[in-house]
């Protein structure tokens, strides 16, 4: 039962990231893909309608980690206290900053909304991969399984980490690149004009980047933690999700040198399953790992009880049938390009 939930727990991670992941991306590229306050608009509406619906899945998947492996909910969010801080307050500026845009017309502050919808999607990317990198790279856990980190130390990996060090930034920039070519892969294929033209060129250009880090931060997370090519050895099938990340990545130059805009942006959400996947994969049975390995957290040691895990699954699958009519619904509802006098979440005019 554990082993379930570790799964459905990885599989809302997964859906919020190719959901919120292009809301962000968008918003990456706010500044660059969009010239004028008439393009602006355009990026915003090509996200208006779901951008705050992606982010349930967020909470949805801390609810489950809650109540299907509790150990780790409070060591994490303990452990993790400063950079969830500072993600709350980011996730709340890129909020308030997309709202206070939408019902205040102002040449003075629109500016200022754009730009804080820009920086604050950035460092979202990157806080978001460096916190996956901290879990890959492990913790430094104590036998009561409670740990704390600064934001940095020495930038190596030693007993006393930070949450930035040399391989967590590398994966945090790897999260930016890769939802830079996916929000730019969305704007494209959700606006038309110079905007769709923009976007998809900087999706084309972070693509190449995408492809080196990809390559590189794997090799390393070989070398960083010995769980993962331990779990690849073991079980050869699971070979199956790093070459899904290949195809999804190959399949997104592909499809946009052939400007199929759907099919690229399908390919890019078949690269961060994959990588996801593996990653999830390469770390079973360890949810949380520790730098001492007597220390690390598993789905064994860190579930729930199992008459709850049950009980609890019965409401999740219904609670997901629910859950996926609406998201059926929203992005049927919002499909095609945006236009600004009917689509737009922008509702000044």
């Amino acid at each position: 039962m554990e082993t379930v939930w570790f799964c459905l727990v990885a599989f809302m991670i997964v859906v919020y990231v190719l959901l919120d992941g292009f809301d962000l991306g968008a918003g990456a590229i706010h500044l660059l893909a969009a010239k004028t306050e008439e393009e602006r608009r355009q990026i915003l509406a090509s996200i208006g309608p779901v951008w705050d619906g992606n982010e349930v899945w967020l909470v949805a998947a801390g609810g489950t980690l809650y109540f299907a492996f509790p150990a780790l909910y409070a060591s994490g969010f303990s452990g993790f206290y400063l950079p969830l801080m500072i993600i709350l307050w980011l996730l709340i500026l890129r909020g308030s900053s997309i709202e206070f845009r939408n019902h205040i017309k102002s040449a003075i502050w629109d500016p200022f909304w754009d730009f804080l919808f820009c920086a604050s999607s950035l460092l979202l990317a990157i806080f978001f991969g460096a916190a996956l990198g901290n879990v890959v790279r492990g913790v430094p856990l104590d036998p009561s399984g409670y740990f704390f980190e600064p934001l940095w130390t020495n930038f190596r990996l030693g007993e006393e980490t930070g949450i930035l060090d040399w391989y967590s930034t590398l994966v945090g920039v790897l999260t930016l690149l890769a939802l830079v070519m996916h929000g730019g892969l969305w704007v494209q294929m959700k606006t038309s004009g110079p905007v769709s033209s923009r976007a998809g060129k900087l999706a084309a250009q972070s693509w190449w980047g995408v492809l080196a880090l990809t390559a590189t931060v794997t090799a390393l997370t070989f070398r960083v933690q010995p769980q993962v090519p331990a779990n690849f050895s073991a079980s050869p099938w699971g070979w199956l999700f790093p070459l899904l990340a290949v195809a999804g990545l190959a399949g997104v130059l592909i499809e946009w040198r052939k400007r199929n805009e759907a099919r690229a942006f399908l390919a890019s959400c078949a690269y961060l399953t994959g990588m996801l996947a593996s990653v999830v994969f390469g770390l079973y049975p360890l949810v949380l790992p520790a730098r001492n390995p007597l220390y690390s957290l598993t789905v064994n040691n860190a579930k729930a009880g199992r008459y709850g895990l049950k009980i609890a699954l019965v409401w999740w699958v219904l609670g997901m049938i629910l859950v996926s009519g609406y998201f059926t619904l929203v992005y049927r509802s919002f499909a095609g390009k945006v236009a600004l006098d009917k689509d737009s979440h922008d509702d000044r005019d």
